[in-house]
């Protein structure tokens, strides 16, 4: 759940950290959505639109790799305070956009978000 200074009107933006055991400098393509969920909200609701952000691997095995900052991602519900938000993060090595021939592992994420209160009391 987000703090209550979350300002779910504003953007919400991601970022992945991530590594390959693999020499190959392919790129990975990764994909976020999600849906906000209040009290007595079923929680397998649709997730919104995902969002794409891909990252070349660096080449070198086992090096942290660290992905540019997504665009906006909208949740799906209706997001608000005291509401949970599920994630859903995957990588589609399908797309042709996604070049890495070994696996991706996933290390983290850095979410962006904005606040308007100046504290969460």
């Amino acid at each position: 759940a987000f703090p209550k200074s979350w300002d779910p009107s504003q953007l919400l933006m991601y970022q992945v950290f991530w590594t390959g055991n693999s020499t190959d400098t392919g790129t990975v393509y990764w994909n976020l959505k999600g849906v906000a969920c209040a009290n007595d909200d079923a929680i397998d609701s649709a997730l919104g639109t995902g969002v794409d952000v891909t990252d070349a691997h660096s080449g070198t095995a086992n090096d942290l790799n660290v992905s540019a900052q997504s665009a906006s991602v909208t949740v799906a519900g209706s997001p608000a305070a005291d509401e949970e938000v599920f994630f859903n993060i995957s990588r589609d090595a399908d797309n042709a956009s996604d070049t890495l021939t070994a696996d991706a592992r996933l290390l983290g994420i850095k979410l962006f978000f904005a606040t308007d209160l100046p504290n969460d009391a």
